[in-house]
């Protein structure tokens, strides 16, 4: 299911974002800050081949997730009840880094949710994503900020984002 929104990529000299994945039973949203330059590029979201998503999610779900092709990824995504966006609809930015964005326009969630009304919990991968928590709360969705997935924060291992990850997963139904 997708909303409408502007193809992804550059717009003028704002770059816009991809729309979501979910379906109508979608029960959990992970929401990104803003696709990297890779993601844009391949038109995936996570598409860094460093990023751990995928790898996280693989090792939640006992699903080799990484093998499969993108389509099967968001098929079996969809399937078990999670939703992939972004807090940023556009915004200006030079290279992939969050603290490189400006001027970020908010998606509309009141939309996704009309769209996706079992969405019960947000799970915003880092802390550019968790500016977004209280526009979340005021449509009344509890969210829950985790650690990045992003190869940039190094400071968190694999196992101890997997713990935090596994918890959220489990609380949101979709573990």
């Amino acid at each position: 299911m997708r909303l409408p929104q502007p193809v992804a990529g550059r717009k003028g000299d704002r770059l816009v974002g991809m729309p979501p994945v979910l379906a109508r039973h979608t029960r959990c949203l992970v929401l990104g800050s803003f696709p990297g330059e890779a993601s844009l590029a391949a038109q995936q979201y996570y598409g860094h081949p460093r990023n751990h998503f995928w790898p996280l999610l693989a090792a939640i779900w006992q699903v080799d997730l990484v093998a499969l092709p993108y389509r099967r990824r968001m098929a079996e995504v969809r399937r078990r009840g999670l939703g992939i966006w972004d807090a940023y609809a556009s915004c200006r930015r030079e290279g992939s880094l969050d603290a490189a964005i400006e001027a970020p326009q908010l998606n509309d969630f009141a939309a996704l949710l009309r769209r996706a009304p079992g969405v019960r919990l947000v799970l915003h991968n880092g802390s550019e994503s968790a500016r977004a928590a209280r526009e979340l709360r005021s449509l009344g969705l509890p969210t829950r900020r985790l650690p990045s997935t992003s190869p940039a924060n190094a400071s968190w291992s694999f196992e101890r984002k997997l713990a935090a990850w596994q918890a959220a997963f489990e609380e949101g139904g979709v573990a």
